[in-house]
């Protein structure tokens, strides 16, 4: 999600709606801009085994997905803009397997529609389409999308936490934001599972013996919002607001996934007590203490979502 200088991807709004936003959008930027700153198997081809999928993991794996997927601000990294962390969960899943071969397509800033169509930057392509990578030889493919779709701009989820923060302001002891957005937040993820239920079905076309894990997004909030207080410039009520529209975010993937016939992978399970208000965290506050971008998880996070992919597998 966010980044440095994040790929944009073309989306249009209701023109009321743009407009209530820029103000928040241009703060997200200067916020977000700153804290970046500081099968060995293929399937064979005997008549015998023609139908045959070689196991998971084993044949080519794809890692399709947004910042979360990428490791933004994690070291090393790579891929320009996309930030992509050579210790990203898929890499992490990737050494654990030892594929035949794997190809990393996540990118920061990308929402469900970069499946299919290439992500810009100033008219420059920084990431062609991510279902270009899929092969019919492909066995596993992992993907995490859905959070940059809540937000107007490239950077998501923290686009609406920047918003938020802004608007505690008007009503420090209320829920300003949650009157700001009502159920826009809603209806943005019903349209993002849309896309996502269209970009599965086009991934099993193009990989029909693969195995597909859809990964949901970590415990990025806490359960009790006040131990944020001095932390998080949100209220309390509109913390409560935020960790459900990231709950609702977790439900309609997890229900696309199923539907798709896909394996989905809960990764707010494994790193609760780990979140962006935590004291030992794996997911880094708007002004990350330790190296990854604004709300993502770092290191430990990233090997904590890998963990749970690996389960998912069996390893």
């Amino acid at each position: 999600m966010p980044r440095a200088a994040t790929p944009r991807t073309t989306r249009t709004f209701a023109t009321a709606d743009a407009a209530r936003s820029a103000g928040v959008r241009k703060c997200a930027s200067v916020l977000t801009g700153a804290a970046l700153l500081a099968s060995a198997l293929t399937v064979t081809t005997t008549p015998a085994a023609a139908h045959a999928a070689a196991p998971a993991g084993t044949g080519k794996y794809v890692a399709l997905g947004d910042s979360y997927a990428a490791g933004a601000g994690v070291p090393a990294q790579s891929a320009g803009l996309c930030l992509r962390s050579d210790r990203n969960y898929g890499h992490l899943v990737a050494a654990a397997l030892s594929p035949s071969s794997y190809v990393d397509k996540t990118c920061a800033g990308a929402k469900v529609g970069a499946l299919t169509t290439a992500q810009t930057d100033l008219g420059i392509v920084v990431n062609g389409p991510q279902l270009d990578a899929v092969t019919p030889d492909t066995s596993l493919i992992t993907l995490t999308l859905g959070g940059n779709n809540l937000g107007t701009s490239d950077v998501g989820f923290v686009d609406v936490v920047v918003a938020c923060s802004a608007l505690s302001l008007t009503n420090p002891f209320g829920a300003p934001c949650r009157n700001f957005y009502g159920d826009t937040l809603s209806r943005r993820l019903d349209s993002a599972a849309a896309q996502l239920t269209d970009g599965l079905r086009k991934l099993s076309a193009k990989a029909p013996k693969a195995k597909v894990v859809v990964v949901g997004y970590p415990a990025v909030l806490p359960d009790d919002p006040t131990t944020c207080v001095g932390q998080m410039p949100v209220t309390t009520g509109d913390l409560r607001f935020l960790r459900s529209v990231m709950g609702e975010l977790n439900e309609k993937v997890e229900r696309t996934a199923t539907a798709a016939g896909a394996t989905y992978v809960d990764t707010l399970g494994p790193t609760k007590g780990h979140d962006s208000c935590s004291a030992s965290r794996w997911i880094e506050g708007l002004l990350p203490t330790s190296p990854a971008a604004p709300l993502h998880p770092n290191a430990r996070g990233e090997r904590a979502m890998a963990d749970a992919v690996l389960r998912a597998l069996g390893h």
